[in-house]
């Protein structure tokens, strides 16, 4: 079961607690006859980032520009509650770790002389090839 002390923690700046996060529960699709038209095992887990405690400003401010304002992550993999809920706050804490990675800028780089060569020296063959078959056939 879902331990109401846990917190989301996604990096500095970024702990949630879970009791910010917002559920919905409904039967989930496919095929299972009685169990699968019964039980409510569907999960939905919604945060609001806007208003989450535990979240800096600045890291709010990427979040929200990321992800939007609100949230929600949909799982009925398993056929307990219990676990979709775990693994919907798991999914819940990985997006809001992808979400603050800062993206290492590109450095353009050019290819070496010796890369070039090797390029140009293939091009050469290749084209020599096909001028031996463009031989007369007669």
């Amino acid at each position: 079961m879902v331990d109401g002390r846990r917190t989301l923690s996604a990096g500095p700046g970024c702990r949630v607690p879970v009791s910010e996060v917002g559920w919905r529960f409904g039967p989930s699709g496919g095929p299972g006859g009685q169990h699968a038209n019964r039980t409510h095992t569907r999960v939905e887990a919604e945060l609001d980032i806007e208003a989450a405690r535990g979240i800096d400003d600045k890291v709010r401010a990427r979040l929200v520009q990321q992800l939007g304002t609100t949230m929600r992550v949909v799982v009925d993999r398993h056929r307990s509650q219990a676990r979709n809920r775990v693994r919907a706050l798991d999914e819940v804490e990985r997006r809001l770790q992808e979400a603050l990675v800062e993206p290492v800028a590109r450095r353009p780089t050019r290819p070496r002389r010796g890369a070039v060569e090797r390029r140009l020296e293939s091009k050469r063959q290749r084209g020599a090839r096909k001028a031996e078959r463009r031989n007369e056939w007669s």
